[in-house]
């Protein structure tokens, strides 16, 4: 079974980055991204109007570490300990050694590579440490950057759902990409 109860919440570096747990103390630069309409533009959530919203952003991925249910990162540079992003598994489904990853990142930083260092180490730490078969993304059809990343870093598209998603008052489409470990 996979497991996520760690001594401590892990954190990841890279040549740039460090990924760490994000912190009440972050609420504003989560809120900065969490509020930014380009940021959230394919995030099927609501869009932070106040730092409370983003507060209860933080308290929901603090809670699904707690509860073994997922793991997210934030993201940023070594030399300074803003939030730019966040990276990691929003949902796991511990029976079936999957888990579903998520990202966003501020688009003051996007076309840097930040995201593509960063999310090889997260699917790695997925593999290795956690022991996952299978690592699936969820994705809106329009949103070609993030098919892009997946497809660079060895994911398939397994699946396009037609109106598989409500979402304030709509029925969104979603394409399902899949990465399966090597052995």
């Amino acid at each position: 079974m996979v497991s996520i109860n760690f001594t401590s919440f892990p954190i990841i570096e890279t040549e740039r980055l460090v990924l760490r747990q994000i912190t009440n103390d972050d609420v504003d630069d989560v809120f900065a991204f969490r509020s930014n309409k380009e940021a959230m533009q394919y995030i099927s959530r609501p869009i932070a109007i106040t730092t409370e919203d983003a507060l209860r952003v933080i308290t929901l991925m603090s809670d699904f570490y707690a509860n073994e249910k997922g793991i997210s990162w934030g993201i940023c540079f070594k030399d300074a300990n803003k939030v730019i992003g966040t990276i990691g598994f929003v949902h796991i489904d511990k029976d079936n050694f999957r888990a579903e990853i998520g990202y966003m990142l501020h688009p003051a930083y996007h076309r840097q590579s930040i995201m593509q260092e960063a999310i090889q180490p997260v699917i790695d730490f997925g593999f290795n440490t956690m022991q996952l078969h299978s690592i699936e993304a969820t994705v809106a059809p329009d949103n070609i950057a993030s098919k892009n990343i997946l497809l660079k870093n060895g994911f398939v598209q397994e699946a396009c759902f037609k109106e598989n998603f409500y979402y304030e008052g709509q029925f969104l489409d979603t394409v399902i990409f899949s990465l399966l470990i090597n052995k």
